[in-house]
């Protein structure tokens, strides 16, 4: 399981603002950005009647189930899904290997042009998300020993008990 995302609002407004951008220009009807671990981050488009909750669960459980499977013939993941439907289609992106991006189209779009425009969202989606790494990281490696967050270490537990 990977570590809870921690995104600060500046960021999460990047994401956003991408994600609404897609749902116009893939002609999508509903645009999903979800972690790994199944919550969801943010969505645009008509997502009502949508169970925005299970569909972001269902799709972490489908890339841990198609991860497994790309495992048994020596992948490491398959990066796209697709799934066609007799009205609506799924198009699936992992993005930096810890987000998922998914794109809910009908006949008014064409599988060609999502995937183009989901490759540009996934790569602006990409390098936000680097940021939100490296920021993440250089506050962790900063944390002194009296924040709250520092990590706390086995000899520091065994220390409380000597």
């Amino acid at each position: 399981m990977l570590p809870n995302l921690v995104m600060y609002e500046e960021e999460f407004r990047k994401v956003t603002d991408v994600v609404t951008r897609l749902v116009p220009n893939a002609n999508a009807k509903v645009v999903f950005l979800v972690d790994k671990n199944g919550q969801l981050i943010t969505s645009s488009g008509l997502t009502e009647g949508i169970d925005t909750t299970s569909l972001a669960s269902l799709t972490a459980g489908n890339i841990a189930a198609t991860g497994g499977l790309a495992k048994l013939i020596g992948e490491k993941e398959f990066t796209i899904l697709f799934h066609e439907g007799e009205k609506d289609n799924i198009h699936i992106t992992i993005i930096g290997h810890r987000v998922i991006l998914v794109v809910i189209f009908d006949e008014r779009s064409s599988l060609g042009l999502v995937r183009l425009r989901v490759k540009k969202a996934a790569d602006e989606l990409g390098r936000i998300f680097s940021e939100i790494d490296e920021k993440t990281e250089g506050e962790r490696s900063g944390l002194g020993v009296d924040s709250p967050f520092a990590e706390i270490t086995d000899d520091d537990i065994e220390n409380l008990f000597s």
